[in-house]
């Protein structure tokens, strides 16, 4: 028994210590540890753990010359899962069904101008500071959830990973400007704040809508999964209507 014990150690170590289980270990013990921090800090927008997370996770990468596609497969479970997390942020919007039925007219202009705005806007942006079509058609489905704007760009000849990376910083972004926008524009209803936040910023802030009430939440989880199906309608109409596509 005390034979096997060293053995039995230097087995699990090994399995600990190999690639894909140390980076997911990595990864999920940084983000504990920034979400702490963040709750610690009564949610101060700049200690989002998207945002705090990401700048560790990058410098541990940096600094150990770890490439990031071999970090990407090291962890392809969590972004396995973000399909089922997006899916269970519908179980709220169950209990406003009623609300929903009163309110589909403005809700379906507000995804029309919101995401139409976010996919020329990002077109546009990019076109005039000289960005290849390549880059273009990454940074348009932006305002998607990352499975879909990385599904667009690829079928559309973008790069997922530069489309990825352009969601995190819209929905960090968004995440962080939310309070402020809704102090400025003095908007009180948590539904109208849920559903715009969700629009433009998918699922990083709908994380941010559901810490600010059950409304704004399931509003923020229906905004961001309507603007994804119309996020994949409108950009390959936008690049077919550009010939670019």
């Amino acid at each position: 028994m005390t034979e096997a014990a060293p053995a039995l150690t230097a087995s699990f170590w090994q399995s600990f210590s190999n690639p894909p289980l140390l980076w997911l270990s990595i990864t999920l013990a940084v983000y504990l540890a920034t979400h702490w921090l963040y709750q610690r800090s009564n949610g101060n927008p700049l200690l989002l753990p998207v945002l705090t997370g990401v700048v560790i996770i990058v410098a541990l990468l940096w600094s150990t010359d770890t490439a990031y596609p071999d970090y990407f497969d090291s962890v392809r479970l969590l972004y396995f899962l973000i399909g089922p997390a997006t899916v269970a942020l519908a179980i709220p919007l169950c209990s406003q069904i009623a609300r929903l039925r009163q309110m589909w007219l403005p809700l379906l202009v507000a995804l029309l101008a919101g995401s139409a705005t976010a996919v020329i806007s990002a077109i546009g942006i990019a076109w005039l500071f000289g960005g290849s079509l390549e880059t273009i058609i990454s940074l348009a489905p932006k305002s998607a959830t990352i499975p879909i704007a990385m599904g667009v760009a690829e079928r559309t000849g973008g790069l997922g990973p530069l489309a990825a990376v352009a969601v995190a910083v819209t929905g960090i972004s968004g995440a962080m400007m939310a309070p402020l926008m809704r102090r400025l524009l003095h908007i009180d209803d948590p539904a109208i704040t849920g559903f715009a936040i969700g629009v433009s910023a998918h699922a990083i802030g709908t994380s941010r809508a559901i810490q600010l009430g059950e409304v704004a939440g399931a509003f923020s989880a229906l905004g961001m999964a309507l603007n994804g199906i119309a996020t994949a309608l409108l950009v390959p109409l936008a690049l077919q209507l550009l010939g670019w596509l």
